[in-house]
């Protein structure tokens, strides 16, 4: 049976933590004399109130998290972010529509980056700082963050754990998880400081250097202005942002080796050479074809090359280049890359770099027992042999991902009126990319959209960032059954 007290508890006790950021943009108003202060202090208060009640009634529940709770807690607990993170965009008038609001959170929570504000340098400096922080909660994952302070509650994390990250691998640096979700944090923390002190030396504002730290290592790619990074024009602030680009969508269990003193294990890790690999082909024949095609010198155009693709893979979704007014052929090459996304263990979306490889050597093996029938050819990954339930993992998600992209964009054909723009909204929404083709390109904004289909892509926001299997679950009938 189901241990609902707990799921309430645990709920509660997020959304009370919530309640607690908010209290930091509360802050970051009353410095700048916004009109969005009373809202925070309302929405702060009321949140952290409702969290709180949640909890004290809850003091008596049983403190076990099996798999199905740690499920229903990992799926609801985002909407219910989601939910109350919506309200000062709300209620203090910035989003007058929840809808929209809801969207903007939803996008904001999974680290997607779609924005339905086509006025960004008008809003308030509070709102514009919860708006990059709820990215940067949702990068490293709402329930990790709660694992390293939840063993007071006396709950153990590892079916929450597993429900979050629920990746091909996502390799724990210490056997316990409350020290490998502490360790995660630290380094989450120290690279989102670096890169904003980086950006202040590049000619950042403070508050647009720890907004753009917050949504560059969360991968979400939220902005201050409404010409993302373009606005600078700075050659410097652009090859900062892609280098952390590439760290945040880098396996983490991976750079606390590197910093620890063993960079071995991240040089002869395979996920990190296909991902290094992915970024190097793709921006080479990127900035071949910028060279060719556009009146860019070879700097200008490796830059931009480089910049747009680590975005894209990363599925971070900032732009310097309206990459539509590139040949079609460059169009088609940054489309693919929506179907890749980073390595697992990051705080990136998509497919993911493990599984893109691992189905590149599946195949290549399979090719070779054709030949050799009687051989007995495992895949191996990093010098070991691959089980193949994990080769059946990763076929059934590919499988999934694919058929829901098509199905969705078949269903979103309904809500607008061009193909191009209904499988890139679902494309990106479903990889927590961003900016996509057609009408929500990277100079348009998701605005225009009719509400039934913001409320469709905010559930494919969902669905994308947990993996699809946390939802699909929950969803399936046997969940349910004792």
């Amino acid at each position: 049976m189901l241990n609902y007290k707990i799921i309430i508890r645990v709920i509660s006790f997020l959304i009370a933590v919530e309640g607690f950021f908010m209290f930091l943009a509360l802050i970051v108003s009353a410095i700048y004399n916004g009109y969005d202060f009373n809202t925070f202090l309302f929405t702060s208060i009321f949140t952290s109130t409702i969290g709180s009640v949640g909890v004290i009634c809850t003091r008596k529940a049983e403190k076990k998290v099996g798999k199905r709770e740690g499920f229903i807690i990992v799926g609801v607990v985002w909407v219910f972010f989601s939910l109350f993170g919506s309200l000062p965009y709300f209620l203090s008038g910035a989003i007058p529509s929840y809808t929209d609001a809801f969207f903007e959170t939803m996008s904001g929570f999974t680290t997607t980056g779609a924005s339905i504000l086509d006025n960004i340098e008008e809003m308030p400096h509070g709102i514009l700082f919860w708006r990059s922080l709820t990215q940067w909660l949702g990068g490293m994952g709402i329930v990790v963050l709660s694992l390293a302070i939840m063993p007071a509650f006396g709950i153990g994390g590892m079916s929450l754990y597993a429900a979050e990250a629920p990746g091909v691998t996502y390799e724990k640096v210490n056997p316990r998880i409350k020290e490998t979700a502490k360790i995660l944090w630290y380094i989450y923390v120290a690279f989102t400081i670096a890169e904003a002190i980086l950006l202040m030396l590049g000619g950042m504002s403070l508050f647009d250097a720890i907004c753009h730290s917050l949504t560059t290592m969360s991968t979400g790619g939220y902005s201050t202005k409404q010409a993302s990074i373009a606005y600078w024009d700075s050659a410097y602030i652009q090859y900062v942002v892609t280098f952390f680009m590439i760290v945040a969508a880098t396996n983490f269990s991976m750079l606390f080796f590197l910093i620890t003193g063993k960079p071995g294990k991240l040089f002869r890790n395979e996920e990190t050479k296909f991902y290094f690999s992915f970024i190097l082909i793709f921006t080479a024949i990127v900035s071949i074809g910028l060279f060719f095609t556009t009146n860019y010198n070879i700097e200008e155009s490796i830059r931009s090359g480089l910049f747009q693709v680590v975005s894209i893979i990363t599925t971070t979704g900032y732009a310097t280049d309206n990459y539509l007014a590139w040949t079609p052929f460059l169009w088609a090459v940054i489309m693919l890359l929506f179907f890749i996304g980073g390595s697992t263990g990051s705080t990136s979306g998509g497919i993911k770099t493990m599984r893109i490889a691992l189905l590149i050597k599946n195949s290549y093996y399979e090719l070779r027992r054709l030949l050799h029938p009687n051989a007995v050819i495992p895949v191996r990954f990093n010098k070991k042999s691959i089980n193949q339930i994990l080769i059946s993992n990763v076929l059934a998600f590919f499988f999934f991902y694919v058929s829901i992209f098509f199905l969705s964009s078949l269903i979103f054909m309904i809500f607008v009126d061009d193909f191009e723009t209904a499988i890139a909204a679902v494309a990106s929404a479903l990889g927590n990319i961003g900016p996509g083709f057609g009408s929500v390109g990277p100079a348009d904004s998701f605005s225009h959209l009719p509400n039934i289909a913001k409320w469709f892509l905010s559930f494919l926001m969902l669905l994308g960032r947990l993996e699809l299997f946390t939802i699909i679950v929950i969803f399936s009938p046997a969940f349910w059954r004792k």
